[in-house]
Formats: C-alpha cells, sequence, structure tokens
C-alpha cells in the first residue's frame, strides 16, 4: 500500500518532495503521465480521461490515495472522479480508496480560511474597505475554470484574483529548458499580469506544479514582499490533517519510493536534478 502522486509530468515532484518530507515512512509510487504532458491545452474530456488512466494505474501498483499534483487535472478532473468512478471503484477493489486534489488547500492558504467556510454576502451599498490582489499563474485549461475566482470569492470578498495563463512554460519545464530562455518568459507573463492590472499583485499563487520547480524565477520577477503562496506546504498541511480523520487507509511504511513514467523511461532533465538535489530516473509504467 502506498500513497500516490499523479502530474502531467515532472511538476508534480514539487508536491512530492514536500509530502515525502513530511511522511517519511510512508510508502509513495509516482506516475508522470509524460507521454501527454502536458495537459494545459487539452480539451476537458481528455484531461478527465487521461487522469483517470493515471490514477488506475496508481492504484493498480497498491495506492489507497493519489494525489493529484496538477492544477489542471485537479480543476478540470477531481469532482468527475470523485462523484462518478471512486464509489464503484471501491466496491470492486474492496478496499478505501481515495482522489484528492491540490486546489483547494491551495484555496485555503490563500483566504486563511477552511473551505468550508462560506462568506456572507454585503448588504446593499455596504463597501468593501480593502481589496488585496492575487495573482494566479497558470495553465490556459485551469485559467478558463475559473476554480481560482470562483471559489476565492466565495470566502474573501475583499480578495480580487486576476489568473495569468502561461502557454508554453510548463513544457518548456518538463523539456528543461535553459533557465536564460525560461527567465524571459515569466518576466513576459508577469509583466502581461502587471498591465492588466495596473499594478503588481500583493500575492502570487504559482497555479501549476511545474511552476514551482522555477519559484525563485517568479520570486525575481516580482517586486520584493510579493507573497508567494506555497502549494507544496498547503497540500502537505492538508494531507496530514485529511489522514488523521481517514485512519482507514493503508500507507505502507517501507519508505519506498517509485517514480513511473508513460513516457520515456530514463534519467529526468539537468532542470529537474538541480531541482531535487541529485540525477532523477523514472522507470516505465
Amino acid at each position: 500500500m502506498a500513497i500516490g502522486v499523479f502530474d502531467s509530468g515532472v511538476g508534480g515532484l514539487t508536491v512530492h518532495r514536500e509530502l515525502t518530507r513530511r511522511f517519511p515512512q510512508r510508502d509513495f509510487v509516482y506516475l508522470a503521465d509524460q507521454a501527454h504532458a502536458p495537459y494545459g491545452g487539452r480539451g476537458g474530456e481528455e484531461i478527465v480521461e487521461l487522469t483517470k488512466a493515471g490514477c488506475e494505474r496508481l492504484f493498480e501498483a497498491g495506492a489507497s490515495v493519489v494525489v493529484l499534483a496538477c492544477n489542471t487535472a485537479s480543476a478540470i478532473a477531481l469532482r468527475r472522479l470523485q462523484q462518478t468512478w471512486i464509489p464503484g471503484l471501491r466496491e470492486r477493489l474492496g478496499r478505501p480508496v481515495n482522489v484528492l486534489g491540490i486546489i483547494v488547500p491551495t484555496i485555503e492558504a490563500a483566504t486563511g480560511l477552511p473551505w468550508s467556510f462560506e462568506a456572507e454576502r454585503p448588504q446593499e451599498g455596504e463597501k468593501i474597505q480593502a481589496v488585496d490582489i492575487t495573482g494566479v499563474f497558470c495553465t490556459a485549461a485551469t485559467a478558463i475554470s475559473r476554480v481560482f475566482e470562483i471559489e476565492i470569492d466565495k470566502r474573501r470578498e475583499d480578495i480580487a484574483v486576476f489568473c495569468e495563463p502561461c502557454p508554453g512554460l510548463a513544457g518548456l519545464i518538463e523539456l528543461g529548458a535553459p533557465v536564460e530562455e525560461l527567465t524571459v518568459v515569466v518576466k513576459d507573463h508577469v509583466d502581461a499580469l502587471r498591465r492588466r492590472i495596473g499594478r503588481h499583485p500583493d500575492k502570487a499563487i504559482l497555479g501549476c506544479t511545474h511552476y514551482e520547480i522555477i519559484a525563485e524565477l517568479f520570486a525575481e520577477a516580482l517586486p520584493a514582499g510579493t507573497v508567494l503562496i506555497e502549494q507544496p506546504t498547503a497540500v502537505a498541511d492538508a494531507l496530514d490533517r485529511y489522514f488523521a480523520r481517514h485512519p482507514e487507509y493503508a500507507l505502507g511504511d517501507s519508505g519506498r519510493r517509485d517514480f513511473l513514467t508513460t513516457g520515456q523511461a530514463g534519467p529526468q532533465s539537468d532542470l529537474i536534478a538541480r531541482f531535487w538535489g541529485a540525477p532523477l530516473t523514472f522507470d516505465q509504467a
């Protein structure tokens, strides 16, 4: 039994690394769907089917819980899988299983409020005294879903959310593009968001786990003091609380670490090796 971590590619390693720090004794299986990465430019039904296939592979490998360490999959596929697929899968496998996403913990971290909280709407004529601006750098599919704008507004009317889709950036990171090239792309998107808002955001969410690999480039492009909301930490915190509430999941306790890919097996890029702190090799799924 293990904790499964799924992503279209290498971006989920940012969440995986934090989870293994938080749960060092637990067994983990990581699956990168590199044969179809990135997901950000794909259609909704295709994202759902690819995510389902990846989760099924992880459950076959013994995962009890699969974490979708992909904002696009979490935004587009998670609810469908939880509502229409997981109940039947539990019955078929005869054991507790579940799929969890990373957007809920991120919104909790961004608002400082639990997911169950819903703000009261202001009375007519009542003014909101101050508005903080949160910028979300994400894939095109996540931006189209408007999940961050909708869910943050439900909880905090004093936070205005602006998404900046970054088409192609996840693909560049997946391919291990040079830092110099990535720096230019990141600066262009930060500047595009600034022009659209009229100023820089007060906080920023890296709404694609690939972007966490180059978080320092976003930090350098944004003004000093801009708060970067860290998805990996938020997800680890939420998963810690989830397991405390759900002791029925068998998670393994040998500290096993398996890395699988639907793409070409072998060493990952130098960019990933620098982020990971050592060379990293994926086996064939």
